[in-house]
This record gives C-alpha cells, structure tokens and sequence, in this order.
C-alpha cells in the first residue's frame, strides 16, 4: 500500500558511547535498531477523526488494527523492531475499552508485543493498587462491576511499565519505588534501555486518594540519577520514555509531520519538556514523550547545548513515533539516531484490506461485550457534532463544555445549583466524534460514555464570592501556570480576566456576574460539580473550602450529560456560548 506518511527522518549523527567516554579502538560493529512508540492510546480500540497535516478532510486513524498493521510492516522491514510507551495507554477510554477496565487495551498491547511504557498520570486513575492489577493480573479490583469481565481470569500486562521518579512517600511505610525505572531490551545483539518518567504533576491531576502513599519527583533529576547504573550494564543506547511533553505555540507553523521543529516552535509557558530536556543527561539519545496529546518531531538542547531528538505522537494512536537507530554493540555506542511521526491511516488500511486480523477479532469481542449498552439511543442534537474545541484546547471555552457545565446545573436544581463547573480535561471526546456521526444527529451512550469515561459523580458546595474569584484566578497559577485550565461555566454565569496580569489579579471580582449582576465577595453561592474537582482536582485546591457539600454518589457524569441531553438535545448546537472572555 501508498505509504502514508513519508518517513521524512531527523536525523542526528552522535557517535555516542552509552556506557563509557572512553576512546576505544574495538572494530565497530554495527546494529540497527527501530523504535515504534505510541503514547495517549486511552484505550482507543477503534479509529477517530484525525486531519493530516496541510489536509483538510479528516481520514480515520488510529484503532489496534492499523496500529498492528503498521507494526507488522515494521517487523518485515527490519526484525530488531521494538515496540514502546509514552504512558496513559488505559485510562479515559471509550465505552468498549474503559467499561471493561481498560482489560482489552492491555490485551491488545500484549498481543502487539509493546515491551515496556512509561507510567502516564492516568494509569494512576484507578489508584495504585488497581495499576497493580493491571500490570499483574486477577480480579481483584475496587471495580468488580468491570474487572474480568473481558477476561475472567485476566492475566496482566506481558510488557512493563517504568517510572524513575515515581517513589513511596514516608506515609506509606515503605521505601524506593513501585515501578521499576528503566528497561533493558536485548533484540539482534543490541542492548537497549529504556527509562522512565511520570509528570511530576500527577498528584494534582488525579484523584488525590488514589496515589496519597507516593512521591512524583523531578523527571530529569530521577532519571539522572538511575544513569551511572543504566551505563554499568554496558547498553547500547538509552531512550527515555517521558510522560510530559509540550504544546506548540500559536504562530509555529510546525506540526507533526516538521522536521527539526525547534524550542521557538514550542510555547515556553506550557512545554515543560524544554527544561527536561535541557537538564536530562546527553547520554539519553532521544526522547520519546506525550501527555500533552501534541504531534511534533523536534531537536530540543540537552545540557552541553547540543541538539537532541525529543518527539511526540499526538494521542489515540493517531501516530506512531518512530525512531531508527544504528548502534556500535563493539564499542557500546550510538552511531546515528533518526526520528519521524508516522500516520496510522485506518482508512488506507481498510481500503486496502491490510488489517491486522488478530486485532479485528479483540476489537470484535470487546464490542459484543459493550455494545447492548453502548447503543441506546440517548437524544438527537440539533447539530451533527457538538465539539470539544479547537485541537482540544483546554484554555478557551468550548461549546460542549458549555453543554457540560449546563448539564451540571440543570441535573442539580434540587439541591440549590446556581452555578454549574466542568473541567476542561474531564471532557475526552467530542459529542460525537466525526467517525460516529449519525443519521438524525443521534448520539447514544457509547458517545456519552466517550465524553465521561471516568465514572465521575456529582458533588454540589458552597463557596462564597471571594473564593470563588480565588478558584478562577487557579485556572492560570501555581502548578496550571504550565498547563492552563480554563474550568467551563454554565448559563447564566460570566466573566473577563486578563492573561498579562500577575497571578491572583486576572480577574476583576466586579467582572463576574451571575444572571448579570455583579457577584458579592461574601455572599454565598451553590456550585454543581464533579466529585474530582470537588476533591481539589487539577489543583483547584479552593474546592477544599467549600461548605455544605453534598455528594450525589449515585448521580454519575454521564447520567447528567445524558439527562440534559434528552431534556434539551435537539436545542443544542456547536456553538461557543461566549462566557468567558479575554480582555
């Protein structure tokens, strides 16, 4: 078949020795060696709509078929292929992946022989002892509604997931690390590690409970540290696998399929990867990252200025990052490392009948399993599409967040809602997405569960005026300083903030105005929310004030989003309702 996309490969010349700088004199002998990492898989079983970059009809990419097809293609090519993660593999999955505890994900990279991953902040979703089972195996699980029911005697991850700075803290009683923080594959006389990374902001993107026994450290610093042993054991080359990435700034023309994008590509506010990268020892020789669902192939500085490959791979398998490297197994050395993002392009592979059938089979059964609920019809829109935001940002106001945050204040007007309040990154698909538009504008509950797949439920508290402008001003400080999260709003609810301000005074409190009057800064008001954010979530940590709070354990994000739907679907559109504004 027409391959996809040209392996337009970035290529560094380094002629590195991976476990020594001593000059050696050993006649060199040459192994070449292909990396395959795929990162925020999300447990995307199917394709999704992805737009190729200067296209503007979007194709369907992704999905385990293609992904294995590619892999397959890979291995015929060169037999030393090793096939990687960026972390968040499970996690936020769609209906036939998540409502089976993200089981048939793990299979499917079991059966797709990945080797190792780098934990991702939503591996931890479930808490530490639940990522347990998933790397081992059992039904044990703090969610036997959905444990084994895939697999009833579900057998775990073959492949393992590494993570050097992730460490028990001193209130969990134990010491040194859950994961193990690197991994040496051995493949045609090459030995390659492997070391990994978490965001060391996890702690306030998940649920705080569920990681409370561990310390998420300095990325560059853990791995460092873990560098003299990883060389000790005379490898032949040391890739990082990074769960924390960056974000192209507004004016970069680069994209995914750039080569050699830059530092100036990226913006240096919300890319944490420039300074990780800048700190991480040369002897790393690419970096393979994600998190922040970005498509791009850069050559960020290491710590002596030199150029080094950092790439990522956009999010649910929609590319692959692909790395080429030629390594001297005499001399323990890379001689050259090469670097493209390649297009798992469904649509190409259907049509040409390459997919891969083992991966048709587990996509099969996952869907018999989920499909008598995933199809109930919930409501027809009055649109084909209500949509997330443009490239899923998650610092503007987005129509279907607008829909959630309406959804939230009208499913809790019996305990007093004024004010519904959604989180951004709580929003995982659009409504539906583009490869599942249906006639009528329908959209059924594999949609819903798509846009909520974390199993949220609904929590309504009081904050006064005063810290409910201190909870705002959180969207642009302390740890969402680098990640920006514009929290979406319900009717009736506005307000303007102004970016170039220093923190806690972008917003003015005259400026936010419920049903348009001015706010009081010590009245008090009912906030409608989801049980995460309501915990201090995505480090909203004013939510730990709130009084009064009632927790509707029984009330599930998808069952107000699915309520609202019904009661108003057909008066819903994609349209940004224009709540918050930007001075």
């Amino acid at each position: 078949m027409k391959r996809n996309a040209p392996l337009l490969l970035l290529t560094a010349a380094l002629g590195l020795n991976a476990c020594s700088t001593t000059p050696t004199t050993v006649t060199p002998k040459p192994v070449s060696v292909t990396v395959l990492g795929l990162n925020d898989f999300h447990g995307n079983l199917a394709p999704t709509s992805f737009t190729k970059a200067g296209e503007t009809t979007a194709i369907k990419a992704g999905g385990i078929e293609a992904i294995a097809a590619e892999l397959n293609d890979a291995r015929k090519k060169n037999p030393n292929t090793i096939f990687v993660g960026g972390g968040d593999l499970i996690g936020a999955s769609p209906i036939n992946s998540g409502l089976l505890r993200d089981e048939p994900a793990v299979y499917a990279m079991n059966q797709m022989g990945m080797k190792v991953s780098a934990l991702g902040n939503h591996e931890f979703d479930q808490g530490l002892d639940e990522l347990f089972r998933m790397q081992n195996g059992g039904c044990a699980s703090n969610d036997t509604t959905k444990a084994c029911k895939f697999d009833p005697n579900y057998s775990g991850a073959t492949f393992k997931w590494i993570g050097a700075n992730v460490k028990y803290n001193a209130a969990s009683g134990k010491t040194g690390t859950p994961f193990a923080p690197y991994l040496i594959q051995e493949i045609g006389g090459a030995r390659i590690a492997f070391v990994g990374a978490v965001t060391k902001t996890t702690p306030g993107i998940v649920s705080p409970e569920g990681v409370a026994m561990l310390d998420f450290t300095d990325e560059a610093e853990a791995v460092n540290a873990v560098i003299p042993e990883i060389q000790a054991k005379k490898v032949d080359a040391i890739i990082m696998l990074i769960h924390e990435g960056g974000e192209l700034n507004s004016t970069t023309t680069a994209n995914y399929s750039t080569v050699g994008c830059t530092t100036s590509d990226l913006d240096a506010t919300q890319s944490p990867i420039i300074d990780i990268a800048k700190r991480v020892s040369p002897a790393v020789s690419a970096i393979i990252s994600g998190h922040t669902h970005k498509g791009y192939n850069c050559l960020l500085p290491d710590p002596n200025g030199k150029n080094r490959i950092v790439i990522e791979g956009d999010f649910y398998g929609h590319l692959l990052q692909h790395l080429e490297l030629k390594v001297d197994v005499a001399n323990h050395a890379v001689m050259s490392v090469s670097a493209a993002n390649l297009v798992v392009d469904y649509t190409a592979r259907q049509a040409a009948g390459t997919l891969d059938f083992n991966m048709t089979q587990l996509l099969t059964t996952a869907n018999s399993k989920t499909d008598a609920i995933s199809n109930v019809t919930i409501a027809n829109l009055g649109a084909p599409q209500i949509q997330r935001g443009i490239s899923n940002a998650r610092n503007t106001e987005s129509a279907l967040g607008d829909v959630d945050a309406d959804a939230l204040l009208f499913g809790t007007q019996a305990q007093g809602a004024q004010i519904g309040l959604m989180n951004p990154g709580g929003i995982r698909a659009d409504l539906p997405d583009t490869t599942r538009i249906k006639p009528g504008n329908a959209v059924n509950f594999g949609d819903v569960f798509a846009v909520h797949p974390f199993g949220n439920t609904t929590t309504v508290l009081s904050l006064t005026g005063q810290q409910l402008k201190d909870l705002l001003e959180q969207q642009w400080s302390g740890p969402n300083a680098t990640a920006i999260k514009l929290l979406q709003v319900s009717e009736g609810f506005t307000y303007s903030y102004t970016l170039a301000n220093p923190d806690g005074q972008r917003i003015n409190i005259a400026d936010i105005k419920l049903n348009n009057a001015p706010i009081s800064a010590t009245a008090t008001y009912r906030i409608a929310t989801n049980n995460f954010l309501a915990s201090g979530g995505d480090n909203f940590t004013i939510f730990k004030q709130a009084t009064n709070v009632v927790q509707l354990a029984n009330l599930a994000d998808t069952d107000i989003l699915s309520n609202y739907l019904k009661a108003k679907g057909s008066t819903l559109t994609n349209t940004v309702k224009g709540r918050i504004t930007a001075k």
